[in-house]
């Protein structure tokens, strides 16, 4: 009995520190003004098609990492196996603030040709964070 409240525990830590960091994002946003964020809102973003000013075909999130975010992605351009966005399927998600901003940053540029702003940011880390999706 010691063993499975100890692992309990254990497991609840974890959870409890991983989705700490993506808390510390969205506090950081509200910060800045953004908010109430909306997992919908982000859903849509996640899914609409953009075509960059610099050229090039459209791009959406999803064209990467699927519409299904607890499924593998495959980069459209390198082919290369992007693990799942639930943080449900892989812990790691959202579980440090400095790589959510480096892959927001990145990929909202590569994306939408530009940084996504606080709020947008808010509303992809709740749809990211939407268990089953």
């Amino acid at each position: 009995m010691r063993f499975k409240t100890f692992t309990g525990l254990l497991l609840l830590t974890a959870t409890t520190q991983l989705f700490a960091a993506a808390e510390q994002s969205l506090n950081d946003y509200r910060s800045l003004g953004a908010g109430p964020f909306d997992a919908q809102a982000g859903r849509r973003l996640w899914l609409s098609s953009n075509r960059p000013d610099t050229g090039g075909n459209e791009r959406s999130c999803s064209d990467c990492h699927g519409q299904n975010l607890a499924l593998p992605g495959k980069h459209i351009r390198t082919g290369k196996v992007i693990e799942p966005m639930n943080p449900a399927v892989t812990p790691q998600r959202l579980a440090d603030s400095e790589k959510i901003e480096k892959w927001f940053l990145r990929n909202c540029k590569w994306t939408f040709d530009r940084e996504c702003t606080a709020q947008e940011k808010g509303d992809l880390i709740l749809f990211i964070q939407q268990p089953g999706k």
